[in-house]
């Protein structure tokens, strides 16, 4: 199984196969999760406990715990960079997405993503990640804004 260095990075990468693809599954519910712990009302859960700009632990726990197999990372050929991932809601459900709380800190983990051709969301990877647009070339993956 791969190990990613970027958590965050693992998110985008979640995002296009289990929510996008269908093919890392089962695909994760924070909210069916919670319901399991006694949580029936997520949002008010999120605010009572103050949680609004974080990323929730048991979301935190499940993502970083889970494996992906390298014949899955070999089939994603594009990565979307954007503030509206469901991945993201997901892992802070009320996060309105206006601070950096998903950026991608690395692109080390590109070295996983053997077939990557395309990232949309380039010009905000590069905000993320100074020279992500000369990264990304140098592999020969294209960036869309």
């Amino acid at each position: 199984m791969a190990t990613f260095r970027d958590f965050y990075f693992k998110l985008v990468v979640v995002e296009k196969l289990m929510y996008r693809d269908k093919t890392l599954t089962p695909a994760f519910s924070l909210e069916q999760h919670m319901r399991e712990r006694g949580v029936e009302d997520l949002d008010d859960y999120v605010e009572e406990n103050e949680l609004e700009f974080t990323i929730l632990d048991e979301a935190r726990a499940y993502f970083e715990a889970l494996e992906i197999p390298e014949e899955l990372l070999a089939t994603v050929e594009e990565l979307t960079f954007d503030g509206g991932l469901r991945v993201y809601i997901e892992c802070a459900p009320v996060w309105d997405g206006e601070d950096d709380l998903f950026d991608v800190r690395s692109l080390d983990d590109l070295d996983l993503l053997p077939n990557l051709e395309l990232v949309t969301g380039a010009r905000g990877l590069e905000h993320m990640c100074p020279g992500a647009t000369d990264i990304l070339a140098a592999r020969g993956v294209t960036g869309r804004c």
